[in-house]
C-alpha cells in the first residue's frame, strides 16, 4: 500500500456568520480560537487510487462536493467516485451546508472553499510512499450519551468528573478505531472514527473552531509533529457529547475536557495498533432515491399558508424563536413549491460512498445517522469492519430510526425542513440497504 497525507487551512475570516444551534441567531464569529483545516489521506494499491478528505465543517453541499472532485481529478486524473468529502460537523464554523437560517452563506468563503479542500487532496496524492498500516480498537468513554434515549444534559461539575459515564452507554459508541500509516518507523499520519455529535459549546459561543473533535485532531497533530490527522464522523444523529447548550464559559472549558478525552483515546490506539493487511483498495459510489413523505402540492399550499398566517399576525417579531422556524419552513415550502411547479421531482436522488481498505470498509452517507441504523449495518455487512459514517459529499438532516421517525418532531420532520426538503418516509430502512449494497459492491 502507497499512503499520503496532505492538509489546508480552510479557516474563513473572523466575522462570517457561525451555523447551528437554531434559526436566524445572528452568532457573527469574534475570534478564531483553533483553526479549522481540511485533511486528506491518499491511498494507492496495484493501480486503484482513491482520497479521503475530512473538513472541519458542518457539512458540505453535493454542488461542493463535485466542484472539489472536478479540481482533484483534473489535477491527479483520479475519478470522481473515488474522492469522498467527509465533514466533522462542527456548530463553530460557517454555514457550508445549505442549511436555510443557520448562518447567512459567505460568498466569498464558498467560492474558494473547493478549491482549498482539493488542495489538501491534491497535495496528499503527489506525497503517496510506501507504508505500513496499523488499526486498533480501544475504549473511548466519558464522551457521549444518547439524547433520544438517556437522560439529557447531566450537571456540568458531574459529567467533567474522568469517572463519569453516562447511564445507558450501549446506546452509544464505546470504542473509537484508529488507522495509522508509518515509513520508516516514522509517523505519517492517522485517522480516527467515533460517532458523536461533536458540538460542546452553545448558541452564545461565537469564536471559530472544530468543537471537539477538531480540537482534539489538533491535539495530536501538536503531539506527533509533521503528521496529519482525520476525524471521521459516525453514527451522531442521536448521540450527543456530555456537555452542550451550557453558558459559554462553562462549554469553553468542557470544550478543552471532552477534546483530551478523546485524544487520550486516540492516542492510545496510535500506540496499541497492531498490522492491517491492507490487501484491497476498492470504492463505489450509488445514488439512490429515498422516500419522501407524499405531501402534495395542495397540502404544502396550506402549510404555506397556516405558517405565513403565524407570521403576520399580531405581536409577531424576529425575536421571537417559533417565528425564526416558521420562517425557515416558509422560506422551504415555496422553494418546494415552486420546485413541483417547475415539474421537478421532489425526491432528488441522494448520495451514498464507499472505500475499502483491506478489512475496513468505510460507508459514508449525507445523513446524520442513528446509532440503530448503524448497528443494523454493521451486523449485516460482508467487510470484517465496516465504519458507518455520517456527513458525507452532502447534508440532508437526519436518518432517524423507526422509533423516533414515529414519533416525527425535530430530527424526523423539523431538519428535511431546514435542508429545504420534504421529510424522508422510511429512512431507516433504506440507508440500511443502501449501505449494505455499497458494502457488497465493495466486496
Amino acid at each position: 500500500m502507497r499512503v499520503g497525507f496532505g492538509r489546508s487551512d480552510i479557516t474563513p475570516r473572523v466575522g462570517v456568520e457561525l451555523s447551528g444551534f437554531g434559526p436566524f441567531l445572528c452568532r457573527h464569529s469574534i475570534a478564531v480560537r483553533d483553526r479549522l483545516w481540511a485533511r486528506a489521506m491518499a491511498l494507492e494499491l496495484a493501480g486503484t487510487r482513491a482520497v479521503l478528505v475530512s473538513c472541519d465543517l458542518i457539512g458540505t453541499s453535493l454542488a461542493i462536493t463535485r466542484r472539489v472532485r472536478e479540481i482533484v481529478s483534473k489535477a491527479t486524473g483520479l475519478p470522481g467516485d473515488a474522492i469522498m468529502v467527509a465533514c466533522t460537523h462542527t456548530h463553530s464554523g460557517p454555514n457550508t451546508g445549505g442549511y436555510i437560517g443557520s448562518g447567512v452563506p459567505d460568498e466569498p468563503y464558498l467560492a474558494t472553499l473547493p478549491g482549498r479542500i482539493a488542495r489538501a487532496c491534491t497535495d496528499a496524492v503527489g506525497a503517496v510512499q510506501e507504508a505500513t498500516l496499523a488499526h486498533a480498537e480501544v475504549p473511548c468513554e466519558g464522551v457521549a450519551l444518547n439524547r433520544e434515549y438517556d437522560v439529557d444534559a447531566p450537571p456540568l461539575d458531574e459529567v467533567l468528573q474522568d469517572a463519569w459515564r453516562p447511564a445507558r452507554p450501549e446506546l452509544t459508541d464505546t470504542t473509537c478505531h484508529v488507522v495509522k500509516a508509518e515509513a520508516d518507523g516514522r509517523l505519517l499520519g492517522f485517522f480516527s472514527y467515533f460517532g458523536c455529535h461533536p458540538v460542546v459549546c452553545c448558541a452564545t459561543t461565537r469564536s471559530i473552531h472544530g468543537d471537539y473533535a477538531g480540537v482534539a485532531t489538533n491535539m495530536l497533530e501538536r503531539r506527533n509533529p509533521g503528521s496529519v490527522g482525520l476525524f471521521l464522523q459516525g453514527a451522531e444523529g442521536d448521540v450527543n457529547t456530555c456537555v452542550v447548550h451550557k453558558p459559554e464559559q462553562d462549554s469553553l472549558l468542557a470544550l478543552d475536557v471532552v477534546a483530551a478525552r478523546y485524544a487520550n483515546a486516540v492516542a492510545a490506539g496510535l500506540r496499541q495498533a497492531e498490522p492491517l493487511a491492507a490487501d484491497a483498495l476498492a470504492f463505489a459510489r450509488r445514488e439512490v432515491v429515498f422516500r419522501r413523505k407524499p405531501w402534495g402540492v395542495d397540502k404544502l399550499r396550506r402549510m404555506l399558508a397556516e405558517r405565513e398566517e403565524r407570521l403576520s399576525a399580531a405581536g409577531s417579531t424576529d425575536a421571537q424563536g417559533d417565528v425564526r422556524r416558521d420562517t425557515v419552513e416558509a422560506i422551504a415550502l415555496r422553494r418546494l413549491i415552486a420546485a413541483a411547479e417547475r415539474g421537478e421531482s421532489l425526491q432528488p436522488p441522494i448520495e451514498v460512498q464507499g472505500v475499502r481498505i483491506g478489512p475496513l470498509a468505510l460507508l459514508g452517507s449525507p445523513f446524520e445517522t442513528f446509532q440503530a441504523i448503524k448497528n443494523e449495518v454493521c451486523a449485516g455487512a460482508r467487510a470484517p469492519i465496516p465504519l458507518v459514517m455520517s456527513a458525507v459529499n452532502d447534508a440532508v438532516g437526519y436518518a432517524p430510526d423507526r422509533e423516533a421517525a414515529a414519533r416525527g418532531g425535530y430530527a424526523a420532520d423539523v431538519v428535511p425542513f431546514c435542508c429545504g426538503a420534504l421529510p424522508f418516509a422510511n429512512a431507516h430502512e433504506e440507508l440500511v440497504q443502501a449501505l449494505l449494497d455499497i458494502d457488497a459492491a465493495l466486496s
